[in-house]
């Protein structure tokens, strides 16, 4: 689903438990021009509640081509090697979740918030004096 001002893709996922097994998990994607660096990743597991993940959009992007992230966020493509896939680990303090993703999906759902806001050009959309404003304490 999108809208002039959001873009919502839902995805379906595989969450890699080991070599030979991966369950599948419903991934919503979420962009909004309002905070142009981000895509947001709920993931809905064992519950009504969604697991939420803030990615970098650059940093998804550049994962469609190669290695990207480090520490808590790791991005790459299996593309090209006969996989169509895209990784991501997510890990934190609870542990890492290993999901596969198809590239397809991400690229689509990449194509249509550039679509809405371009690469390169997101920092004319931010409100940097109430950025400062809010940054800086009130006197």
């Amino acid at each position: 689903m999108e809208s002039s001002r959001t873009v919502v893709r839902a995805v379906t996922a595989q969450l890699v438990v080991s070599r030979t097994y991966s369950q599948p998990l419903c991934m919503r994607l979420r962009y909004e021009p309002a905070d142009p660096y981000v895509v947001r990743a709920a993931f809905f597991v064992h519950s009504d509640e969604p697991v939420e993940w803030v990615l970098g959009r650059d940093l998804l992007a550049d994962g469609l081509n190669g290695c990207a992230g480090d520490g808590e966020v790791r991005i790459w493509s299996a593309a090209g090697r006969g996989d169509e896939s895209i990784y991501i680990a997510l890990g934190s303090s609870a542990g890492t979740a290993l999901l596969e993703v198809p590239v397809q999906d991400i690229s689509s759902f990449l194509q249509d918030t550039q679509a809405l806001v371009p690469r390169g050009t997101e920092s004319g959309l931010i409100d940097w004096d109430a950025e400062l404003a809010h940054l800086l304490p009130r006197g």
